[in-house]
């Protein structure tokens, strides 16, 4: 059954979501130019900066890359520098099942289909962060093999699972294969030249892409909701590998809002003199 009161409130809220997302990467910028880390705007969040010199009007995710080096840097910074209302959540201190770096907002809420409300993570609106590496110098058809199968298979893995034949079926299945897998992108990384591709860590490159590296670097600039902000050499290439023909806009029925429910604001910051505002122990403050 669709709930009519949740899909209006889903979009009246999208713009205030899509302006708390654009703040969290203000701040990441400042992080990244004073340390002088790269990163540029990645999949839709580029597209919409190219397409429509913003967010996509039903987008409601903001996604950067970075080389995986850079991300360790820049987490160690921005865990020292960012404002205190942002969390820099890592696989490693936040088990969320994905091995993705986020940047929340803890005075928000953001759900997705994906979300285990048993697990205690920070489920604030972010912006990801992903990892990019040098590829081996093969084919595109082995390397989307390749790092599909090992996107699909830790992704299978990972899952709840109910104890059953099939779960253990599963178990050996994509153990298996996700050994193998890594096992020969780990040799082709070894004994190939890797100074002519580059994309984001196998783990995450479901689609099985690739990018020529002159396509990513030098890197360029490219205006984001009034903003400037770093983008890929040849933005054109790097979505055309991406999404194909980008310039086409999708039908209505497959424009698509990430999120399940979002609250871009918990409680109301920095109000204005004189007004009041509900605290976290229910009270009124002055």
């Amino acid at each position: 059954m669709q709930n009519t009161y949740l899909d209006e409130y889903r979009r009246t809220t999208l713009r205030k979501c899509q302006l708390k997302q654009l703040s969290i990467l203000v701040e990441m910028d400042k992080v990244c130019r004073k340390h002088h880390i790269e990163y540029w705007l990645d999949g839709g969040t580029l597209l919409g900066a190219i397409r429509h010199r913003g967010f996509i009007p039903w987008d409601d995710d903001i996604d950067i890359a970075m080389r995986l080096e850079d991300v360790a840097r820049f987490v160690a910074a921005a865990r020292e520098e960012l404002p205190a209302s942002l969390f820099v959540q890592t696989p490693d201190v936040e088990d969320t099942k994905e091995p993705i770096v986020k940047v929340r907002d803890l005075n928000s809420f953001y759900v997705e289909g994906g979300d285990d409300f048993s697990a205690s993570y920070q489920k604030g609106v972010y912006v990801d962060i992903f990892p990019f590496i040098p590829y081996p110098d093969v084919s595109q058809a082995f390397t989307k093999r390749i790092v599909r199968g090992i996107s699909r298979s830790r992704s299978i893995l990972h899952k709840p699972h109910r104890y059953s034949l099939r779960a253990v079926a599963e178990f050996f299945w994509f153990g298996g294969k996700l050994l193998f897998c890594t096992i020969v992108w780990k040799m082709a990384l070894a004994f190939l030249r890797k100074d002519r591709k580059i994309c984001v860590v196998p783990e995450n490159n479901g689609y099985g892409v690739v990018y020529a590296t002159k396509d990513v670097f030098p890197l360029s600039s490219t205006t984001f909701e009034g903003r400037e902000f770093p983008a890929p050499a040849h933005p054109d290439a790097y979505l055309r590998a991406l999404f194909g023909d980008y310039m086409q806009i999708p039908p209505v029925e497959k424009r698509q809002i990430h999120a399940v429910f979002v609250a871009p604001e918990l409680l109301r910051e920095n109000a204005k003199d004189g007004e009041t505002h509900q605290g976290p122990d229910g009270e009124k403050n002055a």
